[in-house]
């Protein structure tokens, strides 16, 4: 069974992913911030891949630089990216290579085809 660490700072919408990846049989772990997300990547705790929203509150970099932190702890972990609001340069620039990438708002169809793809890589 594979484990997804979703970092979404909107609740409900961190509800509804848990909610579905599980029901694909999936372990999930949750987190509102990258403080929590960090906490959880740093403990002997499975994780196989992060699912986190780019642009997270209180923070400059978000889940790009929630990747890059994430990578540096757990070299194998899978990332895969999600937004709804503007890409900028600088962050493309900080997207992982060999990421995945999920536009918000997504449908159900859409994110099981993207964790897929994503604990596939």
């Amino acid at each position: 069974m594979s484990v997804v660490l979703i970092v979404e700072d909107d609740v409900f919408i961190r509800e509804i992913a848990e909610m579905m990846i599980q029901e694909w049989g999936h372990q999930t772990l949750s987190a509102s911030d990258i403080d929590e997300a960090l906490l959880l990547l740093r403990s002997p705790q499975q994780i196989d891949a992060l699912f986190t929203d780019i642009y997270l509150k209180d923070a400059v970099l978000g889940g790009c630089d929630l990747a890059i932190q994430a990578k540096a702890l757990r070299p194998g972990l899978r990332v895969l990216y999600t937004t709804g609001n503007t890409i900028t340069e600088k962050m493309t620039a900080l997207l992982i290579e060999g990421t995945q990438f999920l536009r918000k708002p997504y449908t159900q169809n859409q994110l099981q085809d993207s964790i897929k793809t994503t604990l596939a890589s």
